[in-house]
């Protein structure tokens, strides 16, 4: 029987790359985001290129019974779940904690701790069920250091790694390794998100550096998965050459 992953916020970036190389390694996918149109995209690009079962499930992580009720519609075949991929998450806003706006704080936590944890608690019992599996939470530099008006994304981050920490002890009997990965900067849509669509606020954030892609960060969670069942990685911060820490960077 074909491995099956989860693999969540595949409808761009990181997961969108991860969710093709897991086809690759002939997984069946279960890929899940808010934009159903680049879901179903992601589909037909998946079953056209790797011949491999794929079910998209279409909900926002922030709404916990929508996050419940997608999982529970799974049948049993499904259920059987090797990888978690636990990814949706964002910043919003670049702001002093001063002058913090309210709508941007509960967007982050929501999405980035309470989504992940509505996802975890949903699908962990598939795997404790069957003891065995594997949970790769993508954290962020942000989760490791923390940098000028980044107060609440690095928090939101921070928890992800304690919360990557607190599941390795509780899931440690069942057999189930956890994998926490922190890109640094990485060129996606995050910094279009964090600045609400500026377009030219977003694309200086990159420039001057080769910074890391999305098949960058894919290749590692790859590496992680593909260790033999006896070794986890427990923990991968990744940054590119020219970045030093969050707040060292090499422009030239």
């Amino acid at each position: 029987m074909a491995k099956r992953a989860i693999i969540t916020g595949a409808t761009s970036g990181i997961c969108n790359a991860v969710a093709l190389r897991m086809a690759a390694l002939g997984f069946d996918v279960i890929i899940t985001g808010r934009r159903e149109e680049r879901l179903k995209l992601l589909q037909a690009q998946i079953i056209e290129k790797y011949k491999v079962g794929v079910l998209s499930l279409c909900f926002d992580v922030r709404d916990s019974s929508a996050v419940e009720k997608a999982f529970n519609t799974l049948t049993d075949d499904w259920k059987q779940v090797d990888v978690l991929i636990n990814n949706a998450g964002l910043a919003v806003g670049l702001d002093p904690i001063q002058n913090g706006v309210l709508d941007d704080w509960e967007r982050m936590i929501d999405t980035n701790v309470k989504g992940f944890l509505y996802v975890s608690r949903s699908v962990l019992p598939m795997m404790v069920a069957r003891n065995a599996g594997h949970v790769l939470n993508i954290g962020s530099i942000a989760a490791k250091e923390v940098y000028s008006n980044g107060n609440v994304y690095c928090a939101s981050k921070h928890a992800v790694d304690a919360l990557s920490k607190a599941m390795r002890i509780d899931l440690l009997k069942h057999h189930i390794r956890v994998t926490a990965i922190h890109p640094g900067n990485t060129e996606t849509e995050f910094s279009m998100v964090r600045f609400k669509g500026d377009t030219e606020r977003a694309k200086k954030v990159y420039e001057g550096y080769e910074q890391l892609n999305a098949d960058d960060i894919a290749d590692a969670i790859v590496y992680a998965i593909t260790r033999p069942l006896h070794v986890n990685i427990n923990d991968m911060v990744i940054m590119s050459t020219a970045q030093a820490n969050t707040s060292h960077l090499l422009r030239e």
